[in-house]
Order: C-alpha cells, then sequence, then structure tokens
C-alpha cells in the first residue's frame, strides 16, 4: 500500500522504458485496486461479517454495526466524490448530516470557537465547499480502516500496512508465519484481485516493486497467489524496499515466492533478465540480481554491464492505469502538506540520483544517491509535452533527491519557451544558488511548492552532517521562495549523534522563527535512524557514536542502533518536537516560548528571538 491519490512510479518508468525496448509490458495497481474492492458495498458487507464474529466488538466496531446502514449507502458515493466524479455531493457532506460519524471526528471538537460555531471555518472559511467536504470524508474513510483493522487485521494501514514484518527486520521467519496464516479479508481480497489481473493479461513473467516496507507484505501475498496456481509464471521483485534492505540477502526461502531480485535502477538488471528468460544469456551473466542456486544457496550475480544512461531510460507510461480511479483525500488542513495526498500527480526525475551526495544521515554509497546523470531540459520538456498528451494532466510532482538548480532553471526556461502551462513541485536542497530571481523564475514555470532538508536547525550540527548549509542560508532562500508565491515545506530532524536537549529546543526556535516570518509553511520532525549505508553507519567514530552489533539474520538489514555518549532522551523531546510543529503549521502558538511544547523540563533557548528577521534583513 502507498499513496491513494496517484501511482508510485516505478512501474510508469518501467512499462515506459521496456515498451521504449520492445518488449510487451502492461501494469496493475493492486494496491488502489484493493482499497477500493475493501471500501465498496461489498466490502462492506464482508466487514460487517467479520465484526459481527468479534467475540467483544470495540466501541468502535460497535459504532460501526449501529450505523452500519448508513455506511452501506454512503461508500460508494463518497468514493466516487473523493475520485472527483461526484463534486456536487460536497453539498450533502458539509451538513454533517450525510456521512456516519465515528471518532475520528472527534478532532474537529478542538476547533469549536467560544460561541459554538463552525468548527472548521477557521481553515475553510465561508467557502472552501469542496476542501471542507473532502476533509471530512477523509475522516469518514479513516474511521473506517479503524474498524477494519479492529475486526479484522491489527496490521492494516492506508500506508504503512504491516509494515513491522519488514522494516530492518533481520529474520524472515515473523513473515514467513504471517504468509502461512489463515487468510483474513484482506488476504482473500488481495488473492481474487490478483488472480483477475493473472487471467487479464496472462504473463509468463510478473515484476513487483516494493518500494517501501508497507508494501512488503502484500507483495510476498501476491507471489504466493501467483505460484500455487500459475508455477510456471516467473516471478521477480525489485524497487526501494529491496535496494536498501535486502543488499546482503542470504535468506533461501525468499524465493519460495520469487525467482528473482534486482537491486538499484531496474533497466539493465530486467533486459539481462529477459535475455537469460529468451535462453539468450546465461545465468551468471545476469546484472545485480540474486538467486537461488540448485544446493539451496543464495546467490548474488553481477556482470559488469554499463547502466542504462538517465537520458535514454524513456518517458513513463501511465497507460494502464485508472487515473480516474484514485482518490483525493485531505488529512491535514495545512496546504502544503495536503500535496502529498491530494490531486493526481504525474511524477517525474529531473535528474538520477544526488548532485550533492554528502550528508551524512544519507544513504550516500547506494546507486539511488551515488550515481547522479542529468538529462537536458529539452529532453525532460518532450518528455512532459507527452505525459500531458496521455494522461491530459498538467499536474507534475518531481521526485529528485534533491533537483539542482541549474537543471531547474534550464527546465523553466524550457517551459517558457515552449510556452508550455504546467503546474510543479519538488524536493530541492536549500543552496545559494536559488536567488530570488531564481525563485521567482521558477514561480513563473509553474512551482507551486518546494520541500528541502533543514535537519537540525544548527550550524554546529549542519556542518557535522555536511549538509553544505547554515541556518541563515536557509532563512534567506525559504523567503526567496515564499516570497514568489511558492510554498515551502522543511523536512526536520531530531536524535542526530551528539545532539543535546539544548540543541534540540535551540532548533526548535529557529523552526519558529522561520514560521514567524513567512519562510517556510509547512515541516516534519524525523527522528534520527542509522543506516548501514549512510557515513555515520560506516564511520560511526568520526560523529561520536558507537553502532551496536546486528541482530543475527538473512533477511533485511537497514537500520542500526548506536549509544551517543549524550545520553539524551530524544524520545520524549520527539512528542514535543511534533506537536510543536503540528500547531505551527496551523499558525498556532508561534509566539508562545518553545519550551512550553514540553512535557519534560529543558534549558531556555540561546538563539536571539529575532535572528531569523536579522538574517533576512542582509539579504542581497
Amino acid at each position: 500500500m502507498t499513496q491513494l491519490n496517484t501511482p508510485y512510479p516505478s512501474t510508469a518508468y518501467l512499462t515506459g522504458f521496456l515498451r521504449s525496448r520492445g518488449v510487451d509490458a502492461v501494469q496493475e495497481d493492486l494496491a488502489l485496486a484493493l482499497m477500493l474492492t475493501l471500501f465498496s458495498r461489498q466490502g462492506l458487507l464482508a466487514l460487517r461479517d467479520c465484526a459481527q464474529a468479534m467475540a467483544k466488538p470495540t466501541p468502535q466496531v460497535q459504532g460501526f454495526l449501529e450505523l452500519f446502514d448508513r455506511y452501506l449507502s454512503t461508500i460508494s458515493p463518497t468514493i466516487a466524490f473523493l475520485q472527483g466524479r461526484d463534486p456536487t455531493l460536497a453539498h450533502r457532506i458539509n451538513t454533517r448530516q450525510f456521512l456516519p460519524e465515528g471518532t475520528r471526528f472527534a478532532t474537529l471538537d478542538v476547533y469549536v470557537d467560544e460561541e459554538g460555531g463552525d468548527p472548521l471555518a477557521w481553515a475553510f472559511g465561508a467557502l472552501g465547499l469542496q476542501d471542507r467536504a473532502r476533509h471530512l470524508a477523509t475522516l469518514y474513510l479513516n474511521d473506517l480502516a479503524d474498524v477494519l483493522r479492529e475486526a479484522v487485521d491489527p496490521r492494516f494501514e492506508f500506508v504503512r500496512y504491516a509494515e513491522s514484518l519488514a522494516t530492518s527486520q533481520p529474520s524472515f521467519e515473523p513473515l514467513a508465519q504471517a504468509l502461512a496464516a489463515p487468510l483474513n479479508l484482506v488476504d482473500t481480497t488481495l488473492q481474487d484481485l490478483t488472480l483477475a489481473a493473472i487471467a487479464k493479461h496472462q504473463p509468463q513473467l510478473v515484476l513487483i516493486s516494493v518500494p517501501f516496507p508497507g508494501a512488503v507484505y502484500a507483495a510476498f501475498r501476491i507471489a504466493q497467489t501467483i505460484k500455487a496456481r500459475f508455477p510456471d509464471i516467473t516471478l521477480a521483485l525489485g524497487g526501494g524496499f529491496v535496494n536498501t534492505e535486502l543488499r546482503e540477502l542470504t535468506e533461501p526461502r525468499v524465493f519460495d515466492y520469487f525467482d528473482f531480485l534486482t537491486l538499484d535502477a531496474g533497466e539493465r538488471p530486467l533486459l539481462a533478465l529477459l535475455e537469460h528468460l529468451r535462453g539468450q544469456r546465461p545465468r551468471e551473466r545476469l546484472v545485480r540480481c540474486f538467486v537461488r542456486d540448485d544446493e539451496g544457496t543464495v546467490r548474488y550475480l553481477n556482470f559488469a554491464e554499463a547502466d542504462v544512461a538517465f537520458a535514454e531510460v524513456g518517458t513513463p507510461t501511465w497507460d494502464g492505469l485508472p487515473l480516474d480511479r484514485y482518490l483525493s483525500l485531505l488529512d491535514m488542513l495545512n496546504p502544503m502538506n495536503r500535496l502529498w495526498s491530494d490531486g493526481r500527480w504525474n511524477k517525474l526525475t529531473v535528474a538520477h540520483g544526488c548532485y550533492w551526495k554528502k550528508c551524512s544521515f544519507c544513504d550516500v554509497s547506494l546507486d539511488y544517491i551515488s550515481r547522479y546523470e542529468g538529462a537536458s531540459a529539452a529532453t525532460l520538456v518532450d518528455r512532459i509535452e507527452t505525459i500531458v498528451n496521455e494522461t491530459g494532466q498538467t499536474g507534475f510532482h518531481f521526485v529528485d533527491e534533491a533537483a539542482p538548480p541549474k537543471a531547474l532553471k534550464a527546465l523553466a526556461a524550457e517551459l517558457k519557451a515552449r510556452q508550455l502551462d504546467i503546474s510543479w513541485w519538488g524536493n530541492i536542497r536549500f543552496e545559494k544558488s536559488f536567488s530570488p530571481e531564481l525563485c521567482q523564475q521558477l514561480a513563473d514555470s509553474g512551482c507551486i511548492a518546494i520541500s528541502g532538508g533543514l535537519e537540525v536547525a544548527s550550524d554546529r550540527l549542519l556542518t557535522l552532517m555536511k549538509k553544505g548549509v547554515s541556518v541563515d542560508q536557509v532563512a534567506r532562500v525559504t523567503k526567496g521562495f515564499a516570497d514568489a508565491g511558492i510554498l515551502v515545506h522543511a523536512y526536520l530532524m531530531y536524535g542526530f549523534p551528539t545532539q543535546t536537549a539544548q540543541d534540540t529546543v535551540d532548533a526548535l526556535e529557529y523552526v519558529r522563527q522561520l514560521f514567524e516570518q513567512g519562510c517556510i509553511h509547512s515541516g516534519f520532525f524525523h527522528r534520527f535512524a542509522c543506516t548501514v549505508h549512510s557515513p555515520v553507519g560506516k564511520s560511526p567514530q568520526d560523529y561520536g557514536v558507537s553502532l551496536l552489533p546486528l541482530p543475527p539474520g538473512g533477511f533485511a538489514q537497514n537500520d542500526v542502533g548506536f549509544v551517543d555518549p549524550t545520553g539524551v532522551d530524544h524520545d520524549r523531546l520527539g512528542l514535543g518536537l511534533k506537536k510543536a510543529i503540528y500547531n505551527y503549521m496551523h499558525g498556532i502558538g508561534l509566539d508562545e516560548d518553545v519550551r512550553s511544547w514540553f512535557t519534560v523540563k529543558v534549558p531556555k533557548t540561546t538563539v536571539a528571538r529575532h535572528r531569523i528577521a536579522r538574517a533576512l534583513d542582509q539579504r542581497g
């Protein structure tokens, strides 16, 4: 399960590439199909059966059963509304009399004003009809997801389904036990969808992409279903999860489900695999590929062969994906934060890899970061034009690790020269190359939002991270984007090696001032995780920490524990950081002392009250 508003781009990329090489490739999004089947009239009837079979229904499940007729009558029109197929339903949803309301709607109570007025007026005003209804409909779906979690599968999530079975999980045993367990409603639904897709396409080779740990369990269920019914079909597994967590794979049981696992960019390994399956290449000449030999041992085969250049991978295609069936959800009312779940975006990369590739917390040793390749602006805009003509949609999300300023400037000029109007957003580094003039040029080309890593807003820690930016520089760059009318999201981090409580409080004060000065509009605090592929994981002594031994096992390997001599309880501090950022994104508490967000005693900030304002005065 990934996001529900737009297809994950890997299948679109590989389908377009394989077709450009004469391969008859088709694609299916079984994650979307699973969600739409579970949250349908048929799905709710099956969910009711599961709920009624519970020995002790929870209050959430009891509420679902009591209001079941209303849920059953509203599910199809609500899904159609979220798909953009029935916009006039917004009027009825906004009455708060149409949808049954469970516990998720309790969050609205915190917004009720003193006169008992409209709890959402602060966010949507008197208008905002569609957005208001979409937020209410999203709460309704979250209520149903809670019921499914309590009555069917406690691991269910829209985007992180059963991820504990795969995230840095050294042993395959938990996943093996889950796959051997009796099938539940989610499993049987996915099984039926898998068999229908096989019957429709009758493939010889099935490629399954798992970008995140939350997609792994379903991927193995799909493979299990295919192996049981169609043992002659070849199965291969790839994607972001494989590329990061299965690089040291030795677990032979994985190959009870998949015949091949490929690493990193899929184009060259798949061409080699296709040649092998046609009898045109011996197995020993496979590229970046795990196999199980006749003795049951896992082997890694990597015949030296150049990757397909980024400029030659072709144009992604969404042909075969039901673009009118994706759902625009509105979980977060913040206008920047909503972009990840609202609207269907054509996902595209400006370049492969990262041009900076120095950040010490990042997996800079892996291909998706370390191999930097670009394409000309003319090639990129050719791809954009082709995609717009195919999909009829002009929204683009550039999913680069960090889109290079020089490439974005050339892209903006090419879009202007061709008089091609699109809307786009993407990830960058907050570097000084993004002058106010360039920010305005990007805005004129259709840029609506950018995201970038501020990480720990501390010059000492930014230097230790080899981030290549300072807090003052970030303030000036983000203000340039904001002044050009572009929304700005900051990725933030806590718990980095040697980070003290003082560092954390000071970082939050910087963040408060950035919001106060209108430099950033949204942010999210991530807990630092040390990975085996990062500079911290490879040279911990350079960062003042020592690593804990990795647990034995031949399956996933990514996060590694470490000992930080500062001894700070980052988990407790993290609660305050996340509470603060949530409120800042809604314009709340920007005048309060940052210590008020923490439940533990923390030191007073050492950052001057107007530090960011003074940095902005120095622009130019």
